[in-house]
């Protein structure tokens, strides 16, 4: 009987039918999100007593640890950090996204290229594997929490889940800028999270472009700025000094942007509107998805010595 009061509906009054599905759709959605809420395997950590010291736990990709790292020192409230990484946990990246780890959110290659640069950061006096420890803070839970974490922003989740706060204008990460860089605008794009119809072909007319990334992400970009240069590096904290001493820095939502969003030099990100989950905020930033906009910034950046926040 509801299907023939449906149909029955959609042929004789179609904008209703149109608002009922909406109706019907949004509260199927909002049970999904209660029934998950109901459910959890285990309630965050909200009442974790004072301490001199506090360890967490991520499973996550490299970004999602550089994201977290504001959750991270809110929670330990200026008392040292340990860190435990997870090496070789699985996810469903969507196949239409090709990620280098394969399957995986971070490998123990990945782990030793972070390593020095969280362990550069101040508070934070030991990062090590994951091996069963006993833990104060979990943060992989938030990915037990109903929000959908392909929207929003990384950085937020955290504070969903734990209930705190901080000020994402801010820097939250720090090391020493390359001096080497100066005049460069520093590229870095991913195979995945693109925009549509985003063309980087007209930076050739540009001097002094340098890539960091992986050697088939250069190879795709040189096909666009012939001239480009690639700069590899040994570990993520070389790769963070490049972005914090370049002239600006291009990125989409890959792991070098979480860097330049961190450090909050001036910045481009191309906005992926099918995931939409990193955000600029504070100082320096812009974003972009589409072309004549992306183009202008550029101009702008490259050109002018004044911060783009006091033309």
């Amino acid at each position: 009987m509801r299907i023939i009061t449906k149909t029955w509906l959609k042929i004789t009054n179609k904008e209703q039918y149109k608002i009922n599905k909406e109706i019907y759709n949004a509260q199927k959605a909002n049970k999904k999100f209660c029934d998950r809420l109901l459910h959890l395997k285990e309630p965050a950590n909200l009442n974790v007593p004072k301490k001199n010291g506090y360890s967490f736990k991520h499973s996550g990709n490299s970004g999602d640890i550089i994201y977290a790292l504001p959750a991270i020192y809110s929670l330990a409230s200026q008392a040292p950090i340990t860190l435990y990484l997870h090496l070789n946990q699985p996810t469903n990246y969507s196949k239409t996204f090709k990620h280098p780890l394969g399957n995986v959110m971070l490998n123990k290659s990945m782990f030793e290229r972070l390593q020095p640069l969280l362990l550069a950061q101040p508070g934070i006096t030991s990062c090590t594997a994951y091996a069963d420890q006993s833990v104060d803070y979990n943060l992989d839970i938030i990915r037990d929490y109903p929000f959908p974490l392909s929207y929003g922003n990384i950085a937020r989740w955290y504070f969903l889940t734990f209930a705190i706060n901080a000020d994402l204008g801010k820097p939250w990460l720090y090391v020493q800028a390359n001096p080497e860089v100066k005049d460069y605008v520093v590229i870095a794009r991913s195979q995945r999270y693109h925009a549509p119809n985003i063309d980087y072909s007209f930076l050739a007319t540009y001097e002094n472009i340098l890539f960091v990334g992986l050697p088939e992400e250069f190879a795709d970009m040189r096909a666009m700025i012939p001239k480009i240069e690639y700069q590899p590096v040994d570990n993520f904290l070389e790769l963070a000094e490049i972005i914090a001493g370049c002239k600006f820095f291009i990125g989409n939502q890959s792991f070098p942007f979480s860097i330049a969003e961190a450090l909050k030099v001036k910045r481009l990100l191309e906005v992926c509107f099918q995931c939409p989950n990193v955000s600029v905020e504070g100082i320096n930033g812009f974003d972009f998805c589409y072309q004549p906009q992306f183009e202008k910034i550029v101009e702008k950046l490259y050109y002018s010595k004044i911060c783009p926040d006091n033309p």
